[in-house]
């Protein structure tokens, strides 16, 4: 095998191969084996059809399947000499047409690598990182949150109106130029008042409505509101008020600690400052990290690979799509072109392919790699999360190239997660003071 190896950009290479007729003659020859193990010709025996009888039979695909295969094999092999790694998928310029037994193959690739450029000192690295405090107020507010979820609501005496802290149980109903609106009308329903499970105008209203009676008024929805078919519209709403309730908070004891699966009080509030400080840990983590990275590409100038840059632009808008369809919304709701969603998301995208490019060199200067099994672990969870089955779900990666950015991704952890390790690490207090759970005026806390 011959080949070339072309410098088109400081991130991009064009290799050109020259397989000899022999490997040209072997890749067809494996071919035609493994299609004669499996194949069943009448007049034969399965695995015992001649060699040029299938290789008549399924030439195109045969042929096929062995240029796929050779080249694969050929631009390896390239790459290994030349110690490149491409960081994105490998485009064919010219693949060379279709193979003939006793004649080589000439073929050219292209692809981008990760520019070449001195890494920063990041052994030894000053960075500052937050303790991981979890305040007692903090787990006395999970406590509280407990009792509110398993509080028994008793009616209260009066006509009311419901008043903050108290729970309004009522029905509702909208209207839109003098027309009801089906999906918003709502019958018997537990409202907790001041804790802004509603838009405030509505909890307004509630609380002007006496038990018994029916009041109305209109309310404005935001235009950010999550029902998009509601979003900046103003709707007459009509509420009747059937009972106003209030919460009858349990005993902090070690029978509420059991209702939800713990064996003691002592171990609730345990294993809850467990869980928070497991969090803030790793918030803290990713914010130091942060830092380091911002200090690490200080005054840092490299170009960026475009494949990097137009899937960072790509993932944006993937992620934008999916916020907005939460919302019942479209990208098309926003009203811009594809250009302009692009342009939109340049800026951001390129800081993200700095980082990503950084964090990859790192871990090729530290030796990390991912193997197959966290590639498959990551795919399993995709898996998990959507239902779908584990080798569409890979194919589908390995067809669109997406399993080398989940590739790159991962790798790029491992780079974070190198760098952080040899830095110089120093534990702060943290900037924010905890927020003191607020008391009702019984001195119970919200």
């Amino acid at each position: 095998m011959e080949y070339t190896i072309e410098e088109l950009s400081p991130v991009k290479r064009k290799i050109s191969i020259v397989a000899e007729a022999s490997d040209v003659d072997d890749a067809i020859a494996r071919s035609v084996a493994y299609y004669r193990k499996s194949v069943q010709i009448d007049g034969f025996r399965k695995g015992k059809v001649p060699a040029s009888v299938v290789e008549k039979r399924f030439q195109d695909h045969i042929y096929q399947e062995a240029h796929q295969a050779l080249v694969n094999a050929k631009v390896g092999e390239a790459l290994a000499k030349a110690a490149l790694e491409p960081i994105s998928g490998i485009q064919f310029v010219d693949d060379g047409g279709a193979l003939a037994r006793g004649k080589g193959l000439s073929f050219s690739v292209e692809f981008e690598v990760l520019p070449t450029f001195e890494l920063p000192v990041y052994e030894g690295m000053e960075v500052e990182k937050e303790k991981a405090v979890v305040s007692d107020e903090e787990v006395d507010a999970v406590i509280e949150r407990i009792r509110r979820d398993r509080a028994e609501l008793l009616d209260v005496a009066g006509e009311g109106p419901a008043v903050d802290g108290q729970v309004a149980h009522i029905s509702f109903e909208a209207f839109e130029d003098g027309k009801a609106i089906d999906e918003l009308k709502t019958d018997n329903f537990d409202l907790p008042l001041g804790e802004g499970q509603a838009l405030d105008e509505f909890e307004k209203l509630v609380k002007t409505v006496k038990v018994g009676q029916t009041g109305e008024g209109d309310i404005a929805f935001p235009d950010n509101f999550p029902a998009a078919s509601l979003a900046g519209k103003t709707l007459k709403i009509r509420v009747t008020v059937h009972a106003v309730k209030q919460r009858k908070l349990p005993e902090i004891n070690d029978e509420l600690a059991k209702q939800v699966g713990a064996e003691s009080m002592e171990k609730l509030r345990a294993s809850i400052r467990d869980s928070y400080a497991h969090s803030r840990e790793n918030a803290v983590r990713s914010v130091a990290q942060k830092k380091m990275l911002d200090k690490m590409l200080a005054g840092l100038e490299f170009p960026l690979p475009e494949s990097l840059l137009d899937m960072q632009i790509r993932t944006l808008i993937a992620e934008t799509a999916a916020r907005l369809e939460q919302q019942g919304k479209k990208l098309a709701d926003l009203g811009k072109s594809e250009e302009e969603l692009r342009k939109d998301m340049y800026k951001q995208a390129e800081e993200l392919t700095r980082i990503q490019v950084l964090l990859l060199s790192i871990a090729r200067k530290e030796g990390l790699s991912v193997t197959q099994a966290e590639l498959d672990n990551q795919l399993y969870r995709i898996c998990i999360q959507t239902g779908e089955d584990y080798r569409k779900v890979r194919e589908a990666y390995e067809r669109t190239g997406m399993i080398h950015t989940m590739r790159d991704r991962l790798l790029a952890d491992k780079g974070m997660e190198a760098a952080f390790a040899k830095a110089s690490v120093k534990e702060v207090e943290p900037m924010k003071e905890i927020t003191p759970v607020k008391k009702d005026t019984a001195g119970k806390a919200e």
